[in-house]
């Protein structure tokens, strides 16, 4: 299993060196593995951390966003980047357990799985504040409801996806949020596994419930659209005839024989 893993973050400066170094120890399980973090355009040191670790790191890649772009924009850029067909994505700020990584991926070693497009961490013991964890279920069964994708919890930064089906899906901001349901569109089968979590490490949160409340509203609007306006033809490739059933045609004499 060839598996390239992805670190969309920001000002983790605190974190990103620990965080390596679970994620290192996890992909030993692989064949292939390499690291991608994608510097969403930090200013607290975590580039000049990161440049400094490289030696540490031979697996690791670092991409960087001369200004902040967003979480969708970070996991993006490192899909686009990546080397191996399978991505698995997880937070920079130290909450998703590297060690959860070889379960999100196991799904895609067993028979049968030509199907599977995602599996999708949801969290389990959540480490956040109350106030986080009451919007957060909120929001997740008001998404639920509308978009019918049959996820607990969307907002888990531990996905493990085939890397062309996810470079088939309408990109727009904070997409990352709705992955479930936008997979399960293109016809994908979606799986799921229970993740622990930890506290943040250090730092603080890039978001508000206020925030993440105003910007939901308006994209599960617009996934909603997406789900009722997608393509429902598959194109399916007929073979080629077999020889023998192709007609025999006759012979069509030269010039010279018909001149004769």
């Amino acid at each position: 299993m060839d598996v390239s893993i992805i670190v969309p973050c920001r000002n983790e400066a605190s974190n990103i060196l620990p965080l390596l170094a679970g994620i290192r120890h996890a992909g030993a399980a692989f064949d292939s593995c390499e690291i991608i973090v994608v510097d969403d355009g930090s200013d607290d040191g975590m580039a000049e951390i990161l440049a400094a670790g490289r030696a540490a790191f031979p697996a690791l890649r670092v991409l960087r966003h001369p200004r902040s772009a967003g979480q969708s924009a970070a996991i993006h850029s490192g899909v686009l980047a990546a080397r191996y067909p399978l991505i698995c994505t997880l937070d920079g700020d130290g909450q998703n357990p590297p060690e959860e990584i070889p379960h999100l991926l196991a799904p895609f070693a067993k028979p049968g799985t030509a199907d599977l497009g995602l599996v999708a961490g949801q969290r389990i013991g959540r480490k956040d504040t109350l106030a986080r964890r009451l919007a957060s279920r909120f929001a997740n069964g008001l998404r639920a409801r509308v978009l019918k994708d049959a996820t607990r919890d969307t907002g888990c930064g531990l996905k493990a996806f085939r890397r062309e089906a996810f470079l088939a899906l309408p990109y727009f901001d904070h997409m990352h949020r709705y992955l479930p349901a936008l997979f399960a569109r293109d016809g994908w089968r979606i799986a799921h596994v229970d993740v622990s979590h930890r506290p943040r490490g250090g730092g603080r949160s890039h978001y508000s419930n206020l925030q993440r409340g105003l910007v939901g509203i308006r994209d599960l609007v617009g996934v909603a659209w997406l789900l009722q306006r997608r393509k429902r033809a598959r194109p399916v490739e007929l073979a080629p005839p077999a020889a023998e059933s192709l007609p025999v045609l006759p012979a069509t004499p030269s010039m010279q024989e018909a001149a004769e």
